[in-house]
């Protein structure tokens, strides 16, 4: 199957679909991280207008992970201050030109890949909602797929990965070796270092105590925070490559 991922450098979804006999390609503005010989630098409607060189059948999947800073649910509050607008604006007709050109140039289907925010409200709202605990990896992150002809993922309970609890409001975590400190009571717990009934809150390995992501400021945290995670890959190349 021939499969395009737009506006991925990383390689992750490509490597995945690869890795199942699949001629899977990426493109991007940016070189590949992985130096690989099957990506593209370009325009990602050219490239999926263009094809893969010599091969006149065209793509048969195209997945999309547009840039989501001006279009994510996070970044939008700066809308509210002065700035932005026009990027947001510009970041959404970007994302309706790439549905439109990868229903044009997909023959099986299409998915886009995208965190909630401006999408959901100016365009449409995503097909299905996945994170990644829910397919091997141990990180929260909402990550909404919008999708064209092609099935939502089936989530393995087998690859869930179960978070650890924190006391709302004294932020106690609730561990095995400290499960005395915690009482089930519907989907509550009562921590007796608090008064009455504090909520519990899952948290995961790429989170703070306090909900936060635990990337440290720098040049590339932007970039480290869009990587698509290695469990979701799988499953997009697994049940979407056995379409044909």
């Amino acid at each position: 199957m021939n499969v395009l991922i737009t506006h991925e450098c990383s390689g992750v979804v490509r490597e995945a679909f690869r890795a199942l006999g699949h001629c899977a390609w990426s493109c991007d503005l940016k070189e590949a991280e992985d130096k690989s010989p099957f990506h593209q630098v370009g325009d990602a409607i050219q490239v999926m207008r263009r094809g893969i060189l010599g091969d006149d059948h065209g793509w048969d999947i195209i997945i999309m992970h547009p840039p989501c800073t001006y279009l994510n649910s996070a970044g939008l509050h700066w809308n509210n201050r002065g700035r932005g607008h026009e990027k947001t604006e510009t970041a959404l007709q970007h994302v309706l030109e790439c549905m439109h050109a990868a229903t044009m140039e997909a023959w099986v289907g299409w998915a886009l890949e995208n965190p909630a925010g401006r999408i959901g409200t100016a365009i449409r709202k995503w097909d299905q909602a996945v994170q990644p605990y829910e397919f091997g990896d141990d990180a929260s992150k909402t990550t909404g797929l919008w999708l064209l002809n092609l099935p939502r993922l089936v989530k393995d309970t087998a690859q869930y990965i179960p978070p650890r609890w924190v006391c709302k409001k004294c932020g106690h975590v609730a561990l095995d070796e400290q499960a005395k400190y915690w009482v089930n009571q519907e989907g509550f717990v009562l921590c007796n270092r608090c008064p009455g009934t504090p909520k519990r809150l899952p948290r995961w390995g790429n989170q703070t105590d306090s909900g936060q992501n635990k990337l440290a400021p720098g040049p590339t945290r932007a970039a480290d925070r869009a990587r698509t995670y290695a469990g979701i890959a799988r499953a997009m190349a697994a049940q979407w490559g056995a379409l044909k």
